[in-house]
């Protein structure tokens, strides 16, 4: 019992840490692609195991897996098992959770440029304006001590 409440408390720490700093997008990224990678290699190995009819060996079973996790589906190979087909309902989620995360990433990246070229262009804006108020100012100055 003691275990599971550490673990818990762990867990609750890591997901404090994780909404305070939130990971870069190259850790996110590794995160995705190697979450992705076990999916194709357990599901493939878990469809051999389910639909061993289907998949005549191990290699069919990841062909089916790659193609189903990267949304293609060719349907040379489907599952006929209704574990199989379970199985393939949480390969298909991975393959679509990885293409919203690699495209939001990429669409962050995108934004995050945007916002600093805009806030560049700001600033630049900025000190023309500040510029060109100092040289007013010395006018007035310079018109207010002439008369």
């Amino acid at each position: 019992m003691a275990d599971r409440s550490r673990r818990a408390h762990l867990l609750d720490r890591r997901m404090a840490k994780l909404l305070r700093e939130p990971p870069s997008i190259r850790v996110a990224a590794s995160v995705v692609v190697t979450a992705t990678a076990l999916v194709v290699v357990g599901g493939g190995v878990l469809m051999r195991l389910v639909d061993h009819r289907e998949y005549g060996d191990v290699w069919v079973a990841m062909w089916w897996a790659l193609q189903t996790v990267t949304t293609v589906g060719y349907g040379d190979v489907t599952p006929t098992a209704v574990a199989g087909r379970i199985i393939g309902v949480f390969v298909m989620l991975q393959g679509i959770a990885f293409l919203t995360i690699t495209t939001a990433a990429i669409t962050s990246t995108f934004i995050a440029k945007a916002e600093r070229q805009r806030a560049a262009a700001e600033a630049s804006d900025y000190e023309q304006i500040e510029a060109r108020l100092a040289r007013i100012e010395s006018l007035l100055l310079e018109r207010s001590s002439d008369r």
